[in-house]
């Protein structure tokens, strides 16, 4: 982790795969990620840790599977979410988004439970940033 200031213009320039988030940096025990993404992620749930969204540029719409009831929320630029721990949820971004996530440290993109992962979705705990 850098000791100086990191723009996330920069971070999120310095790659270009989808679904493959970089930490940028640690707070306690939680990755702050960014990714870029575009079309959708798979149906997953954080059984322990709960999940926060920033949308730093597009759009990006999370549908969940709560309590037997399906519903999807949409998030403009400069949005927050966070999705509760053990929620099912897939994001999805039509028109393509970057992002930034905390998470716990070693948790996998693709949470605890998971449909099968399409070849376009990197299952990691996020990768090293390089600047």
């Amino acid at each position: 982790m850098s000791n100086e200031p990191i723009a996330l213009s920069r971070a999120l320039a310095s790659f270009d795969a989808l679904w493959s988030p970089r930490v940028v940096t640690r707070v306690n025990d939680y990755d702050v990620r960014v990714a870029k993404v575009a079309g959708e992620h798979v149906w997953h749930a954080h059984d322990n840790t709960d999940e926060f969204f920033l949308v730093v540029e597009g759009e990006l719409f999370i549908s969940l599977r709560e309590s037997g009831v399906e519903r999807t929320v949409r998030l403009e630029r400069g949005s927050v979410f966070t999705v509760p721990r053990g929620v099912e949820h897939r994001p999805f971004a039509p028109s393509g988004a970057q992002i930034l996530m905390f998470e716990r440290s070693g948790t996998l993109s693709v949470g605890d439970r998971h449909e099968e992962v399409p070849d376009h979705v990197d299952v990691t705990t996020g990768h090293a940033l390089s600047l």
